[in-house]
């Protein structure tokens, strides 16, 4: 019997026990959309991460004190990098790569324009004439600032669209050209951020940007620290970047050949590579949810295709009367169960990738295919028909003709 024949006996045997073969199917289904869905999500929370890693500049790198990275470390705090370690970094710096230097001069302030005046959680930064294009930072209306006017200390601000909507009623035609107080400081704004968003916790559009001499000349000390950022224009270029940086920042440090850096060098995607490697564990755990899920999908597959062949004991017996061979019998009874076990996997994709689509819409990603996951769930599915048939196949195939035919 030919492969299709044999595919379409077993869809007329599907067929012949509907509900029976849908629970089987439902419970195929559920095990593939257990172990796909899961391994779906985490790829789509990883690559949503990933684009919102990609609107802040991905292809770039800061240099912070040691001691201050992503993993919580205990070590000791280095010294922190001061306003003349960071421009004498940027100035050398600058020409083989965009270099900014910015300042954090705190959060949760409060903003006013005349009468109104809003909500303590708004940030202020220092930030240089690079620092936009570093962070890939994009003006719905005006323009940033000019190197004169971050070393001229000027009173000049570019603010986020929430403080728009807070201050001049969401109207940005009306707010550039005006003033916005901060710290009982008068500001002219000259910019307007697009909206972002938040990403990790903070959000642009709850932010004011002042020139960067103008932040250290009102909230500059000792020890504020300076942080440095610097963008490559290709992503094969950012390691010759990092040793360039490395090489140009220690004697600006102060240290010496025989001493460590005291600093440390993070790229931007360094918190989605972190993430990336502790979802190892979960990819672990979901693989094994969902094939525990399958392995009893696999014991009910079986025990229904036992069910099956005593059924059609007679049938078995006038197929072998009519010179069918215990190997027609044997793969005949396979292909049922695996033809059984891959519709009830494609099901169980379908439902995997509404789950993918529900969680990149809720994560704000693009959807990607997850195309090696199909094809896990097909492998998979495979062999959980084989397995699951292979016995009730070998029990079909090894009655004997004359005793199936006088079964009643």
């Amino acid at each position: 019997m030919k492969l299709m024949e044999n595919i379409l006996v077993a869809l007329r045997s599907l067929r012949g026990n509907i509900v029976r073969a849908f629970l089987t199917l439902m419970m195929i289904a559920f095990g593939i959309m257990a172990l796909v869905g899961i391994l779906t999500a985490i790829d789509q929370v990883i690559y949503s991460l990933n684009d919102n890693f990609a609107s802040l500049g991905a292809n770039s790198f800061s240099i912070r004190p040691a001691g201050r990275g992503l993993r919580g470390d205990n070590q000791k705090q280095a010294e922190t990098i001061s306003y003349k370690q960071a421009t004498q970094f940027k100035s050398m710096f600058n020409d083989k790569a965009p270099t900014s230097v910015y300042l954090r001069c705190g959060g949760s302030k409060v903003l006013r324009y005349k009468e109104s005046q809003t909500d303590p959680v708004f940030d202020v930064a220092g930030i240089d004439e690079n620092y936009l294009f570093n962070k890939s930072i994009d003006l719905s209306i005006g323009r940033g600032f000019t190197l004169n006017e971050v070393l001229g200390g000027d009173n000049l601000a570019i603010v986020g669209v929430d403080v728009i909507k807070e201050l001049y009623g969401g109207k940005s035609e009306e707010a550039l050209g005006k003033q916005v107080i901060v710290d009982n400081k008068r500001y002219l704004i000259i910019g307007i951020i697009e909206s972002r968003g938040k990403s990790s916790g903070s959000s642009e559009d709850e932010s004011v940007f002042i020139p960067l001499y103008t932040a250290k000349r009102f909230y500059g000390s000792p020890n504020m620290n300076y942080r440095i950022e610097v963008a490559v224009r290709k992503q094969e270029d950012m390691e010759g970047a990092i040793a360039a940086a490395t090489g140009a920042f220690r004697p600006i440090r102060g240290l010496k050949a025989a001493q460590g850096n005291d600093f440390e060098i993070r790229k931007s995607d360094s918190l989605v590579q972190l993430i990336r490697e502790n979802t190892v564990s979960l990819r672990s755990g979901a693989v094994a949810i969902g094939l525990m899920t399958l392995l009893g999908a696999a014991i009910g597959l079986m025990n229904i295709m036992l069910v099956s062949v005593t059924e059609r004991t007679r049938e078995i017996g006038v197929r072998k009367a009519l010179g069918a061979k215990e190997n027609n019998i044997l793969i005949q009874f396979l292909t049922e169960a695996i033809v059984m076990c891959q519709i009830g996997g494609f099901v169980g994709v379908i439902m995997a990738l509404m789950v993918g689509l529900l969680i990149s819409s809720y994560a704000g990603g693009a959807f990607v295919m997850p195309w090696a996951w199909i094809g896990l769930a097909i492998a998979i599915s495979f062999v959980t028909g084989l397995l699951a048939g292979i016995i009730p196949a070998r029990k079909a195939a090894k009655m004997d003709p004359i005793e199936s035919l006088r079964y009643e």
